[in-house]
């Protein structure tokens, strides 16, 4: 069985630059490197998705240029279908400035094209979402394209996920209609009104209607919480980091895709974490994201963080 997913979100050229260091304000340094890399957290989650196996299709837009192209060409290859990317005139297409050094990364995104994702997008689009079992959405386009479409998918009875990054405080209507809302804890803090607890932000989204809190932790895994249930810590994985550009990304698609299987939260975000895991290791958002196979040579001989 392949899961049938609709993402909605953004696409970018991310324009990668390492170094050892990040600078200091106002300093100069000398970088190592610079790479275009196709981006954008809701291409980065579509292509995940398609690696993994899933049937996957993306909502979004792109401007008419050279960038365009490169990220069409991207979706194409991994097998995502691209009616959904309605290209437009009045801006170019979107795109990242990120610095790799000392095994982070710092973004800068500018929206371009993306902000041109608008709910008339949705509503031309709306067989996808009627086709789909999972809409997996993102923040890099609209809020209100965000919550016209969560929405639109709630009232069709469809599983959603809003992983909400870049990270902004999001409507009671909006969060009403989210099943899984995947903050890591620096966004935590941001939705739930600068909550510094963990457990206590979680609570405060969960009482403002999400079905679901997955907190992503980093190397200490994901602190878990369904509505009336108790907190859940999911332990993550030791593994040799090369870049952590598309690591939240990697663990939404793989969270949408063990959802779409109909695997439980559990078993659902230990296989994401695994997802997760494997595309750290490798150089590049969508170029680091694991096939299905890749994933399960992992999961044999993975060894879990304390």
């Amino acid at each position: 069985m392949r899961p049938k997913i609709v993402v909605i979100g953004s696409l970018n050229m991310d324009l990668v630059v390492q170094a050892s260091r990040p600078p200091a304000a106002g300093e100069t340094i000398l970088g190592e490197g610079m790479q275009f890399v196709p981006g954008g957290k809701g291409a980065n989650q579509a292509v995940a998705l398609a690696r993994l196996g899933a049937e996957v299709a993306l909502i979004g837009s792109v401007g008419k240029d050279f960038f365009a192209s490169e990220l069409l060409f991207s979706l194409g290859t991994a097998g995502v279908d691209r009616t959904g990317v309605k290209e437009v005139e009045t801006s170019g297409t979107g795109a990242a400035f990120i610095l790799l050094a000392e095994g982070e990364n710092s973004i800068i995104v500018v929206p371009g094209a993306n902000a041109c994702c608008t709910p008339a997008d949705i509503d031309a689009h709306m067989k996808l979402i009627q086709n789909a079992d999972i809409v997996l959405l993102q923040m890099e386009i609209p809020l209100e394209t965000v919550s016209y479409a969560t929405q639109a998918a709630k009232r069709l009875g469809k599983t959603v996920i809003l992983n909400p990054a870049p990270a902004q405080k999001l409507p009671d209507e909006l969060l009403a209609c989210i099943d899984y809302l995947t903050p890591n804890e620096t966004e935590l803090v941001i939705l739930a009104d600068g909550q510094a607890g963990l457990e206590e932000g979680i609570d405060t989204l969960l009482a403002s209607g999400v079905r679901h809190v997955i907190t992503t932790l980093g190397a200490q895994g994901v602190a878990s919480k369904q509505r009336g249930q108790q907190l859940e810590r999911i332990p993550g994985y030791r593994v040799p980091v090369v870049d952590t550009t598309g690591a939240g990304d990697a663990f939404n698609a793989g969270l949408a895709y063990a959802l779409g299987l109909g695997k439980p939260p559990g078993e659902a975000i230990s296989f994401a974490n695994k997802v997760a895991a494997v595309a750290v290791g490798r150089f590049g958002a969508q170029l680091g994201m694991p096939t299905l196979e890749e994933v399960v040579r992992f999961s044999e001989s993975c060894e879990q963080s304390p």
